[in-house]
């Protein structure tokens, strides 16, 4: 098996329990007053697991391959790794605000500080850039497609039920908060 590809993989499975780790980590909080996830955290597990099945599954064959390895390789790793400094940057902002599934905690708090100055779903966007990036790696244009779409699609879902629920929760705070943000990328979305 080809040395990058191990990486990928490695990559991959230590991103994944890194993701498991931090949610079993939230789990054992206490304070969850209520909950509007609303099945969102299901379904982008599952976006997430269909687009690294197609992902991999079209990158074993020559369908869409683009032979420049290393230069995706690195590029896509690159990415990977601002991805997870992003994503770690917007946990450690959020500290006990973050959590999994969509809930409010006690004492809640909208935190407007870093990464969340500008956008809203800092956290998100760097695992969007994980996934963009691993996709990458594998030097495979469908994989690139068949990897973001899924994945896209359900953090967009995520996204709209997330902050439906924050304005229900916030209310005008909120609203104020959304006309001064974008969502996942400063100044265009």
């Amino acid at each position: 098996m080809n040395i990058k590809l191990i990486l990928i993989i490695a990559f991959s499975i230590i991103y994944g329990f890194f993701e498991i780790f931090m949610s079993r980590r939230q789990q054992g909080k206490r304070g969850i007053s209520k909950s509007g996830d609303k099945g969102s955290i299901w379904l982008i597990t599952i976006s997430i697991s269909m687009g690294y099945w197609l992902s991999f599954i079209i990158a074993s064959t020559k369908m869409g391959r683009i032979y420049h390895w290393n230069t995706f390789f690195i590029i896509g790793s690159i990415l990977a790794l601002i991805g997870l400094i992003i994503r770690v940057t917007s946990i450690l902002t959020l500290k006990q605000q973050f959590t999994y599934t969509v809930t409010k905690i006690e004492n809640h708090e909208l935190i407007e500080t870093g990464l969340y100055k500008r956008i809203r779903h800092p956290g998100y966007l760097g695992q969007l850039i994980i996934f963009l990036g691993i996709s990458i790696c594998l030097s495979n244009w469908l994989s690139v497609l068949l990897m973001i779409i899924p994945v896209l699609l359900g953090y967009l879902n995520r996204i709209t039920v997330e902050e439906k629920f924050m304005v229900e929760q916030m209310g005008q705070k909120y609203i104020d908060y959304q006309k001064r943000t974008k969502r996942l990328i400063p100044m265009i979305y």
